[in-house]
């Protein structure tokens, strides 16, 4: 059975965030900028629905979504784009798949003891964050 991943999450490190946002084609002002924000996630997960909520002191980004359901996401606040996501468990970690003009494109999410880390991709490029649990 999947872990539940609710709670609320805060920043603790990445790694490569700069060259995952130029295989994105974000220009390098705002590159720098994202590479300096420290996050927060706040996760919602009641059965097969969840809402996370990646918050910032610039912007919150919020997926709301069924797990297995394809749905088109709008990706306009990050990079412009839109696609069609699926998200669904791979064990014990939460992956999602963005199908559009970007190859490779997608994240995971999963828990080691009380941190929830976070692998995107996007073409050949990998961004690993870190998140601490605290509630």
């Amino acid at each position: 059975m999947p872990p539940n991943l609710t709670g609320y999450y805060r920043f603790v490190s990445q790694e490569n965030m700069d060259n995952y946002l130029r295989a994105l084609d974000i220009n390098v002002v705002l590159r720098k900028l994202v590479c300096l924000l420290k996050p927060d996630k706040e996760i919602l997960h009641t059965g097969d629905h969840m809402v996370i909520r990646t918050i910032t002191s610039l912007r919150d980004y919020v997926m709301d979504f069924d797990l297995g359901v394809q749905f088109e996401e709008d990706l306009g606040p990050v990079d412009g784009r839109k696609c069609q996501t699926t998200v669904f468990w791979e064990g014990d970690q939460l992956v999602c798949e963005q199908l559009g003009e970007k190859r490779n494109r997608g994240w995971r999410h999963w828990m080691e003891g009380d941190q929830l880390h976070l692998r995107m991709t996007a073409e050949d490029e990998v961004c690993v964050q870190v998140f601490q649990k605290v509630k």
